[in-house]
């Protein structure tokens, strides 16, 4: 497929400024850019109407729930929501029934994801087998199968001692750790973040030391190591000043990442007990979410991925206390940033494309697509003139478990292309 963009403007993540430019890709490589650009009969012509042109997004941290609970979400139904949120690649979490940890396991999903996805799917690995946290899992065979990530993402967290040797051993295979912060113990049920809507409301609060605790113990146990650690989804603002002061020493390896929900929303939304905003690690507070946008901005964050956690109507459906943990991100992620922080002047495309795009794929050693020519076409047209209503119709994850359902926001994905290929056209 020969495809002319007209009237495009380029987002990278090196300069805020956008170029305005036509983009000319055939047989899925971009040939040409400039002012003008003219092309055989052969070629389709689309005029992007001045609108953001960007590098497809990436998202680091998805639950798909294959296999084991595909009636909540599956790769086919969760790759095609992230094409409907402009997301051209993702990474699987594997806590996922049974887990996936082994070589055996993970090769038995990524043909799936092969089979099933329009975009590429990778996936990360346990640390200990059926993340049960007593015996490591099976990570050579997982690294054969083109593992980076380890981790027992979850409701678990490792004893220090078994992710010490696991940090000892697979660091020197280039693979590295992602970790979810918490203690058990303290954390409590997890609905919601101890304060004053948790007493109001009468429910036990899970303390943010709870998560604090661990990514400081994480992070040491990394630097005793020379592991890579990868921090999931901070929610408070002690949190990120703690991996912001071990990035400031420069002697140990960390990255740590930022969802949108924790960015966008505090505990006050849960007034009326609406579980769509029940989530773990929980809402914080109105500073927390300042504190976090002060992270990202200062690259505290290395980058932005969604948590994406599909449950079923009748689940969240179910008292607070009872509901699951988790929403649903890649249908709504790009356009609530847009809408909440870019349109606003809070960060401009750069920080989105760095921290949604570049900076993840750089995490997993993957290419960083970019708009230049002769590099493979990996795009994403942004409309900022019209709007997204987020109806069950709209979104294509089998899941509806957000806090953005039938809710209108401004901006869309009109336009997705990897490769040769028109993922989606609206």
């Amino acid at each position: 497929m020969n495809l002319l963009l007209r009237n495009a403007r380029i987002a990278s993540e090196s300069s805020p400024d956008l170029l305005s430019a036509d983009v000319l890709i055939q047989d899925g490589i971009i040939q040409k850019i400039g002012s003008g650009l003219t092309a055989s009969d052969d070629t389709r012509v689309i005029d992007c109407g001045n609108q953001i042109l960007c590098p497809g997004f990436f998202d680091a941290h998805v639950h798909f729930r294959e296999p084991g609970q595909e009636q909540k979400e599956n790769i086919a139904s969760g790759s095609e929501a992230a094409i409907n949120g402009g997301i051209t690649g993702i990474v699987m979490m594997p806590n996922t029934s049974p887990s996936l940890d082994s070589g055996a396991s993970v090769n038995a999903i990524l043909e799936s994801g092969k089979r099933n996805s329009r975009i590429p799917i990778y996936t990360s690995g346990c640390v200990t087998k059926g993340r049960e946290g007593k015996e490591l899992a099976g990570i050579d065979g997982m690294r054969d199968a083109g593992v980076k990530m380890l981790t027992d993402d979850g409701d678990t967290t490792i004893n220090s001692s078994i992710l010490y040797r696991a940090m000892q051993y697979a660091s020197e295979f280039d693979m590295f750790f992602a970790s979810h912060c918490e203690v058990p113990e303290l954390a409590g049920p997890r609905a919601l973040n101890e304060g004053a809507v948790s007493y109001k409301l009468g429910i036990q609060g899970s303390p943010a030391c709870a998560e604090e605790i661990i990514i400081d113990r994480d992070i040491r146990l990394a630097h005793a190591t020379g592991a890579h650690i990868h921090i999931q989804h901070v929610s408070s603002k002690m949190g990120m000043e703690t991996i912001r002061w071990w990035k400031s020493r420069g002697d140990v390896k960390v990255t740590a990442e930022v969802s949108p929900h924790h960015l966008l929303f505090t505990d006050e939304h849960i007034a009326d007990f609406d579980t769509h905003y029940k989530m773990n690690p929980p809402l914080r507070s109105k500073a927390d979410n300042e504190g976090l946008l002060e992270g990202l901005l200062d690259g505290t964050f290395d980058m932005i991925a969604t948590d994406h956690a599909p449950h079923t109507p009748f689940e969240k459906s179910q008292d607070f206390i009872s509901a699951p943990n988790g929403i649903t991100g890649l249908d709504t992620a790009v356009v609530s940033l847009y809408h909440h922080f870019i349109k606003p002047g809070k960060f401009g495309w750069d920080t989105l494309v760095k921290k949604y795009s570049a900076q993840p794929r750089r995490m997993m050693s993957l290419e960083v697509p970019t708009i230049e020519e002769g590099q493979h076409a990996n795009l994403t047209l942004f409309n900022t003139e019209a709007t997204s209503t987020f109806t069950k119709d709209f979104m294509k994850s089998k899941a509806e478990n957000t806090p953005f359902l039938d809710k209108t926001l401004s901006g869309r994905v009109d336009l997705v292309v990897l490769g040769d290929e028109i993922l989606l056209e609206r």
